[in-house]
C-alpha cells in the first residue's frame, strides 16, 4: 500500500509538472493569436485610411454678388498631418506586430531578457497607437462638426464617404491599440505569477 501511495505522489508532481507545461503554451498561444489579431488590425487601419479619397463638385462664391461657381474639391488623408502621424502609428505597430510575433515564438521557453524588452515595446505601442489615434480623432471631430469659433466649416456633409473611411480606420487602430494593451496585462500578470 505504501509503494502504491509513493508511486500516486510523485505522479501527482509530474502532472503539476505537466500542467505548468499545459499553461504556458495555452499562454503563448493566446499571446501570438493576440499578437496576430494586433497587425490584422492595425494593418487594416493602415490600408482603410491610406486608400480615402474623394473628389467632391463644391460651389463657391468668389464675390457675394457674383454667382457661385461649381469647382471639383479633393480630400486625401495625407492632407492633414493628424492623418499622416495616424497612419505612420499605425504601419509602424503593424510592423512591430509582426517582428514581435517572431520574437515572441523564439523565446518561448527561456528566461532571457528578451520578455522584458517585448513588454516595453507593447506599452510603447500601446501609447503610439493612442496618441495617433487621439490626433485622428481631434481632426476627425472636427470634420463632422466644424469649430465655430474659428470660422472652420464642417466638411463631413460634403465628404461622407472620406469621412466614414477615416472613421472605420480610427475605430479598428483602437481595437488594435487595446489588444496591445491586453498583451501587456497578460504579461503583467505572467510576471505578478512568476514572482510567487
Amino acid at each position: 500500500m505504501e509503494s502504491q501511495g509513493q508511486y500516486i505522489g510523485s505522479n501527482s508532481g509530474m502532472d503539476q509538472k505537466e500542467g505548468k507545461i499545459a499553461n504556458q503554451r495555452k499562454a503563448g498561444t493566446c499571446e501570438s493569436i493576440l499578437r496576430i489579431l494586433a497587425f490584422m488590425l492595425t494593418l487594416t487601419a493602415a490600408v482603410v485610411l491610406g486608400v480615402s479619397k474623394q473628389t467632391e463638385i463644391v460651389s463657391m462664391k468668389i464675390l457675394p454678388t457674383s454667382p457661385p461657381i461649381d469647382v471639383p474639391a479633393t480630400t486625401k488623408w495625407h492632407y492633414l498631418s493628424a492623418f499622416v502621424y495616424f497612419l505612420v502609428a499605425n504601419a509602424t505597430a503593424c510592423a512591430y506586430a509582426a517582428f514581435s510575433l517572431v520574437l515572441s515564438l523564439g523565446n518561448r521557453g527561456t528566461k532571457s531578457g528578451l520578455g522584458l524588452v517585448i513588454i516595453f515595446l507593447d506599452l510603447l505601442m500601446v501609447a503610439l497607437l493612442f496618441s495617433g489615434n487621439g490626433a485622428a480623432t481631434a481632426i476627425g471631430l472636427m470634420g463632422y462638426q466644424g469649430n465655430s469659433h474659428v470660422q472652420w466649416n464642417k466638411v463631413c456633409n460634403v465628404f461622407g464617404r472620406f469621412c466614414n473611411q477615416v472613421a472605420a480606420a480610427i475605430v479598428l487602430s483602437l481595437l488594435g491599440s487595446l489588444v496591445f494593451m491586453y498583451l501587456v496585462v497578460l504579461a503583467a500578470l505572467g510576471l505578478h505569477r512568476r514572482s510567487k
